[in-house]
This record gives structure tokens, sequence and C-alpha cells, in this order.
């Protein structure tokens, strides 16, 4: 059996066995998918057994992280939450808390069939009009629905603290970027201190998925306007919904603009709702008043420019499995002239 990086197969395959209590776990391959720049996914498969016998492992990267990031009994906890309610997510199979086994806590989780979108569509798949506004739809329905979830139903009533969330999201952005600064970027730096000083107040809190995006989801491979799954929960918490859908809108590009490169052009396709679009279904869906979406709009791009400072740290302190980061340092300046434009402009 090959290693993996962070989940050796000789390990893995004997703890699942135990504690999945069935014996075909014993011998395992184990596939680092090739996505995320955080947390680790790994494809893990009894050897011998079908494709589709698989389960999902996730785990922090291979290297010191900030304190509070990557917390795998935070991700496994609202995942399992959730399962019972309209948000569609993986089915939640164990959580390891013991960092003797893998060097960090990880969880397993079912593999969801489903299609995942990065930087293109798979050829033959939504190629009508009309699939691509199913699934343009199908994102801010469900988006609207983790918002609509009452955290105290589910058990997540102390997931978070909402109250002053989005203040300490600037703090925790800002030190963040701080903390990972490439070089001196002043107009960040300003983007950051007027943020900080225009903090909108959140008019109902509810649970955040923290970066919610086309390629966070899983779309259904037979019915593009379906979620089949919403992944990537590391960064969830309680707090204000309309940062989830400002965040949105920063990984939403439409027809003829010249955005940051490490955004997905899925949405310039013919059929894709607008932002604007996007927005006014999510109004009408939640009822919430969007006057203040810019401030999120520009709050997203900010902690882009962060997210991408913390990942050239993580990069070049050998932390990222691997990962090409080349050109990630150029993403940066961009993202903070479109923050810069979202408040002074009026732009989404």
């Amino acid at each position: 059996m090959a290693t993996s990086p962070g989940a050796d197969p000789a390990v893995v395959g004997p703890y699942l066995a135990a504690v999945l209590r069935h014996e075909r776990w014993r011998s395992v391959t184990v596939e680092l998918i090739a996505a995320g720049m955080s947390n680790l996914t790994y494809v893990v498969t009894p050897e011998g057994g079908p494709p589709d016998d698989a389960v999902i492992l996730r785990r922090p990267p291979t290297g010191a992280v900030l304190a509070t990031a990557h917390d795998m009994a935070r991700e496994h906890r609202v995942i399992s939450a959730l399962g019972p309610t309209p948000v569609p997510v993986p089915r939640t199979l164990h959580l390891c808390t013991d960092p003797a086994v893998l060097g960090a806590p990880f969880y397993v989780m079912e593999r969801v069939a489903g299609v995942h979108v990065a930087r293109d569509l798979p050829a033959g798949y939504a190629d009508s009009p009309a699939e691509r506004r199913a699934i343009g739809d199908a994102l801010v329905d469900t988006l609207g629905d983790l918002h609509a979830v009452d955290p105290a139903a589910v058990g997540l009533a102390d997931f978070g603290r909402p109250e002053g969330f989005v203040a300490r999201q600037v703090r925790r952005w800002t030190t963040q970027w701080e903390a990972t600064r490439d070089r001196d970027r002043p107009d960040l730096d300003a983007l950051a201190a007027r943020l900080a000083a225009t903090v909108p107040v959140t008019q109902r809190p509810g649970i955040t998925h923290g970066d919610y995006r086309l390629d966070n989801c899983l779309l259904d491979p037979a019915a593009p306007g379906r979620i089949a799954a919403v992944l990537d929960w590391e960064m969830s918490t309680l707090g204000d919904p309309l940062t989830d859908l400002g965040m949105m809108l920063v990984y939403w590009p439409e027809a003829g603009e010249n955005r940051p490169s490490s955004q997905s052009p899925v949405t310039t396709l013919p059929g894709f709702p607008t932002r604007r679009e996007v927005a006014d279904r999510y109004a009408a869906r939640t009822g919430t008043d969007l006057s203040a979406l810019n401030w999120y709009v520009a709050f997203g791009f900010f902690k882009f420019a962060a997210i991408i400072a913390g990942i050239l740290a993580r990069s070049a302190a050998g932390a990222m499995a691997g990962k090409d980061t080349s050109g990630y340092a150029e993403r940066i300046d961009p993202c903070v002239e479109l923050g810069r434009a979202a408040l002074e402009d009026g732009s989404i």
C-alpha cells in the first residue's frame, strides 16, 4: 500500500475496520482529492471493492495552523446536526479526536455521488441555459434553507456567538492578514479599516457556512437543479447570514468581467443568473433586507484576500500537501480593488 500524505493507508484501514465494524476496510487505498486549499479530503476505498464502496476522510493540513482553524469536531458537529434538515449534507460516520492516530483529529463521512464543478461544467452536463439557471436558483434556495434552520432546534444553540459577529469577523480576518502578510499592502490595510468603521447591524442571526459557493457543493448527476450535498463546513458558526450571501457573490463573475483568476468562470455562461438576480431571489425567499449588501460583498473580497495570504503562508511553510500556489500573490490586489468598489461605487 502506497502512503498518502496525512492519511497512511496502513493506519487508516485497520482503524476504519475497527470503528466501522467491517473487515472490508482493513486494506484500503487512500486518494487525496485535488481540490481545496485548507482541510485535506481523501477518498478511502476498500482494496478490491467497487469504486462506489468508499468513504470520505477529512483532516487538517499537515503543518502548523492557526489556533482556531481546522476544527474537525466543529465541522463534524454541524454536518451531523443538519442531517435531518432540508440542507443537503453527507451522512457522518465517525469522529476521531485522538491525534495519535493520524497526527490530528479527523472525521469520516459517506461519499455522496455528485458533480463537482470547479473551473468548468463537465462535457454534456447542464448544456442548456435553463439547466444552468436551475443550478443558480438551487444554490440560492439551498443557502436560504440553511439560513432558515433554527439553531436551537438542531442542537446548535451554542455553536457560536451571533452578538457582535460581524465586527469580530472583521477583526479576525484583519488579524489573519497581519499574521500572514506577504508584503506591505496599504490598500488592503485601508479596506480593513474602512470595513471596521462601517459594520452593519445584523438583522437576523443564523447558521452560516462561511465559504458558500458553487465548488463547495455537489450537484445531482441527473438533475442539475438539485444540490446533492453542501461541503466544506470548516468555517461554519452562528452569525450574520448575509456574510454567506456576500461571499457567494464574490465567487459569481458575470460575462465580460475581469475578475481574479481564482474565481470560476462557470457563472459567466448563458443561463446563470446575474448577481442582482441571485440577490433578489435570496431576498424573496428569506425576506431579508439587502440595503447593506454592498458592505457584505466588500467584506467578502477582503476575507478572500486574507484567505489567499493564509494559503501563501502555509505553502511557504510546506503545509499545502503539494498544492500549486504560483500566481496567488497577484490575486490579492484585484480583490482589494473590488472590495473598495463595492463600498464606494455601490456595486455588487
